[in-house]
């Protein structure tokens, strides 16, 4: 585009505003190409010098300024093969009227095909007069900054060349400069002003809303710049104008929609007034056209989220324009837009229900119109509450593990859902529940956020029931005999049953002392139920007290009430035997639970009821030395008052010799009692007790 530019600027300005004196020589901005057809000489016919000894004819002059150093080639080629272009090259770094001599010049075109001339990489000469036949100089060394004036001839002579105008394209490595072909001078492309025309060969187009309508062009300066630093914008009624920058539009006009105005864009070095590039110029065309804009109608949709009535709405998103540099301003009334009052301040977050609002459109020309926008709701998202109901586990019979994802909430396709805990956090969209299909949680209530395709939602209430386990009523530990079986009944009602044993039935037997558990269904629950059978616990004989015949035994443990026997055949409930004779007895105890018998042995000893301590060796003693071997063995003796005169142990080999202190007792009867634990697992206790005549002679 800036090549385009450039070559209008110098096609254009040659063809209306004459630059045939060096003076006046445009400025090459840049290596585009350059067409132009060269006609008189200007205001001055120049002293030229070097192979150009004729004078001027058809002539342009241009000024080049290097922008980086290199080699400059450049060719010039008729547009009629019959045209005769001579040239010349002054510089480095003359001014007008002291050029000097050209430091390359050439004279020498052949007319007819291939009548082209210029610099090139592989001629050797530095100056070509006419009839030389070498229409190529060589080639400029040149430097960054330098600056050279090119002059152009068409020569015409008697009865020689045509007037054409040629075509210049530059070559070799250097660059000429240019502002706008200079990224860091011009960052930013321009942007001309206006709108496309239907026509886009025509002028883009301005809009004014009444025509004719005062303009102030320098409303479009900022635009055209695009940021661009350190370039000057002037604005003119001819294209001759912009392109010598003469007369420019300084103040507001009135202005039409048939004329063709032009901007001129010009760089400004802000350190070097006199730079060369400071004379390059861009120009463009552009015209006015009235438009009144015409503002559309729209309506926007939004989402009623969870029913609440109304919905957020962004008014910006309504296209009631569709141009650039406009603004909107949101009323909620008609009768506000036309006084100005109430403006919506958060068009972007408008809170409304349903109904209508009004866009004043208005642009930077002052051209203005209303739309209306209607507001409406999205289709609601349908939802319904639901109740779900899962077993509870049997590590925490509170709970169960539910699976959210299985609550049938909505019949709607397309939607996604999402899971919270509470109603505030499915709305704000926080703390969701990561594991919804598999959430532990007690009975209560959890919320699911459903949303459709527009983004609208709606939340559902879903009922949690931890379904508690269902046990069996008549499973009950029990308590048999150790060596029996039993029955276990987890009783009817169930859906299924799996015992510790394998069994799958309601009932199982042969059951022994242990510990057991069935699994029992009831649809698709599961109770884990444990039972227990116990052993019975025995009874234990604490005690066995024997006083003459009688024996007594004492019993705990066990379940009362006890039953007694001394043949394991006839029992009886009292715990004392009488008339039992002197000698070995086993005695049977059994409990409620008519258990094997325990057993206990008994000796019924032959007592002796007289002792006379006289020394004959006849019943001179109370001897028990035959029961030492029991354990905790004790041989008390007491007088008839209960006080104890005499203890037997191992010191006396379990003896009484009816002494009390060394003396002999006074004749009378006394009591005694023999005390052991029998060396049995229990240490049962027996006791014997009876009476003794002491016959003491002294």
């Amino acid at each position: 585009m800036k090549k385009t530019l450039l070559f209008i600027l110098f096609c254009i300005s040659q063809s209306l505003f004459s630059q045939a004196d060096c003076s006046t020589a445009l400025t090459v901005c840049g290596n585009s190409t350059i067409n132009y057809g060269p006609t008189g000489i200007g205001a001055v016919n120049e002293s030229l010098g070097g192979c150009l000894t004729t004078g001027e004819h058809n002539s342009i002059w241009y000024k080049l300024t290097i922008a980086t150093s290199g080699t400059l080639t450049f060719n010039l080629v008729p547009n009629d093969p019959d045209a005769d272009y001579d040239w010349a090259i002054y510089g480095p770094n003359v001014a007008c009227g002291s050029l000097g001599t050209p430091i390359r010049c050439n004279a020498a075109t052949v007319l007819g095909v291939g009548a082209s001339t210029g610099l090139n990489m592989t001629s050797t000469i530095t100056n070509a007069a006419g009839g030389s036949l070498t229409p190529y100089c060589q080639y400029l060394d040149v430097v960054a900054g330098q600056t050279y004036y090119l002059y152009i001839d068409n020569w015409v002579g008697a009865g020689a060349s045509t007037v054409a105008p040629f075509s210049l394209t530059w070559g070799g490595t250097a660059t000429l400069a240019s502002p706008f072909t200079h990224p860091a001078l011009q960052p930013n492309p321009f942007v001309a002003p206006g709108v496309p025309a239907a026509n886009p060969a025509d002028p883009k187009e301005v809009i004014i809303c009444v025509s004719p309508a005062v303009f102030d062009f320098n409303t479009l300066t900022a635009g055209i710049l695009n940021g661009n630093p350190n370039f000057v914008i002037s604005y003119h009624t001819t294209q001759n104008d912009a392109l010598a920058g003469t007369n420019p539009i300084t103040a507001p006009i009135t202005v039409n929609t048939t004329t063709v105005y032009y901007y001129s864009i010009r760089y400004q070095d802000p350190v070097n007034p006199t730079n060369p590039i400071n004379f390059c110029r861009q120009i463009g065309p552009f015209k006015f056209k009235q438009g009144n804009i015409n503002a559309l109608d729209k309506t926007l949709l939004a989402c009623n989220n969870n029913k609440t009535g109304t919905a957020v709405f962004n008014l910006t998103s309504a296209a009631v324009f569709t141009g650039p540099n406009v603004t909107i301003k949101y009323y909620p009334t008609m009768a506000n837009l036309n006084a100005g009052t109430l403006e919506i301040t958060n068009p972007t977050q408008y809170v409304s229900a349903g109904g209508v609002i009004y866009a004043l459109v208005k642009t930077a020309e002052g051209c203005s119109d209303t739309a209306a926008i209607t507001l409406n709701f999205y289709p609601e998202v349908v939802v319904n509450d639901a109740v779900l109901r899962f077993c509870a586990l049997q590590q925490n019979l509170v709970t169960a593990a539910f699976n959210l994802t299985t609550a049938n909430v909505t019949l709607q396709t397309g939607i996604t859902k999402k899971y919270y805990k509470s109603l505030q956090d499915a709305i704000n969209g926080t703390n969701e529940i990561s594991t919804p299909a598999a959430y532990i949680a007690p009975s209560g209530v959890v919320y699911i956020k459903v949303t459709d395709g527009n983004g609208c939602y709606a939340v559902a209430k879903v009922t949690l029931e931890v379904i508690p386990p269902v046990y069996s009523a008549i499973l009950k530990d029990k308590i048999i005999c150790i060596e029996d079986k039993t029955t276990l009944d987890a009783g009817v009602g169930f859906d299924g049953y799996e015992w510790s044993t394998g069994a799958t039935t309601q009932i199982i037997t042969n059951v022994g002392v242990g510990t057991y558990w069935v699994k029992l269904k009831t649809g698709e629950c599961i109770s884990y139920q444990t039972v227990k059978v116990y052993a019975s616990e025995q009874p234990v004989v604490t005690s066995v007290e024997i006083s003459n015949t009688t024996v007594t035994v004492n019993v705990n443990g066990g379940n009362a009430p006890y039953k007694y026997s001394m043949d394991n055949i006839n029992w009886q409930d009292s715990n004392v035997f009488n008339n039992i004779s002197r000698g070995d007895h086993v005695i049977y105890v059994k409990d409620s639970y008519d258990c094997e018998p325990i057993t206990v042995n008994i000796v019924v000893p032959n007592l002796i009821n007289v002792i006379t301590p006289n020394g004959d060796g006849i019943n001179d003693i109370i001897d028990y030395s035959a029961l030492g071997h029991k354990q905790n063995l004790v041989f008390n003796i007491f007088d008839r008052y209960g006080n104890k005169i005499f203890q037997a142990d191992k010191l006396n080999n379990y003896k009484w010799d009816g002494t009390s202190g060394g003396k002999k007792v006074p004749t009378g009867n006394y009591w005694y009692s023999v005390i052991w634990n029998e060396n049995d697992q229990k240490n049962t206790l027996f006791k014997y007790t009876g009476w003794v005549m002491v016959k003491n002679r002294e």
